[in-house]
């Protein structure tokens, strides 16, 4: 079993062979950038990790581990022009850096970028990655909807937000650990309760980034702090405080989220909501719930102990993010 660390060191190295400037160097550029600039690498190391644990050698799940992480970017690269975001992982947002028609461009180059790394797999395990990829990008497009239409929305209620949260964020740290498990040659059974446990631990992970967003920093964090509130996102930390506060309080917090006030000043006085109402501790408690639920899903999955404890610490490496 290798490690996270040895995991990411081989991706990166694979990813730099085939991630490289090609003419018209404005639109593989950017490309080039974003998926330079950083991050934790989680859903690739998730798909090379699960490869490894099922008993395949996790080489042969490094094309995989592409598809995923490129498009993982895609998303976050088109996110950041729908948010008008500046900062992604302490740098400069592509649409800002160059502009946003390079950006969408770059973006839609990256998309079939992701499908073209299917093209090494014989065809029925091509076809079954295929369909689990092709469902995934439909319930993370549907997700980011969601997160769209929640913007105008006044009644947003928790459940929803978590619908959103599992198409947006969860169903592809799920698809990347199916897939991981798939090449790996696993049990239908099995690849399907890995792919639950992906689903919880994805819950868990957009969870703490909400909690970050508001009370991180941006060198831990990589992005802008308070862009959720300043982009008056219905986050669990805004939904369970208009559940908990009184009248005038929940009054206030809807009129912060629809006025023009001076952006910081908005984002301490909608933080100091938060934390009257202590929802800053009821967030931590639904991160540690859905981080559980995930470990719980492992008693259920034929594998020996020791590979169990890979994930495990895989889970709990995670969840150590700053805050």
């Amino acid at each position: 079993m290798s490690t996270i660390e040895t995991y990411r060191e081989e991706f990166l190295t694979y990813l730099h062979k085939i991630n490289t400037v090609k003419e018209p160097v404005n639109l593989y550029e950017p490309i080039n950038y974003i998926l330079n600039i950083g991050g934790k690498r989680l859903r690739p190391i998730l798909t090379l990790l699960t490869c490894d644990i099922f008993g395949g050698n996790y080489t042969k799940a490094l094309d995989a581990a592409v598809a995923v992480e490129v498009f993982h970017n895609f998303t976050l690269l088109h996110d950041d022009i729908m948010d008008s975001a500046p900062i992604r992982r302490g740098k400069q947002t592509v649409h800002t850096k160059w502009n946003v028609n390079t950006g969408i461009l770059s973006g839609d180059a990256m998309m079939i970028m992701a499908y073209q790394s299917f093209e090494s797999y014989e065809p029925e395990l091509f076809k079954k990655l295929l369909k689990l990829f092709n469902q995934t990008s439909l319930e993370v497009c549907e997700g980011q909807q969601l997160d769209v239409d929640f913007e105008n929305r006044t009644d947003v209620t928790i459940p929803e937000y978590l619908k959103m949260i599992t198409n947006k964020t969860s169903v592809l740290v799920a698809c990347a650990m199916k897939m991981g498990a798939l090449i790996a040659n696993s049990s239908d059974e099995d690849a399907e309760k890995i792919y639950k446990f992906g689903l919880f631990l994805g819950l868990a992970f957009q969870l703490q980034d909400d909690y970050l967003d508001t009370f991180g920093n941006v060198e831990d964090f990589g992005k802008q702090i308070g862009g959720d509130i300043m982009e008056n996102k219905k986050t669990f930390l805004y939904l369970k405080t208009i559940e908990l506060a009184n009248s005038k309080d929940k009054k206030q917090l809807h009129n912060l989220y629809n006025t023009s006030t001076e952006l910081q000043e908005k984002v301490t006085e909608v933080k100091d909501l938060f934390i009257n109402y202590r929802v800053d501790r009821n967030i931590k408690n639904e991160i540690e719930n859905y981080t559980q639920k995930a470990f719980d899903i492992l008693t259920e999955i034929q594998l020996p102990i020791e590979k169990k404890q890979e994930l495990i610490a895989f889970g709990n490496w995670l969840m150590k993010r700053k805050v």
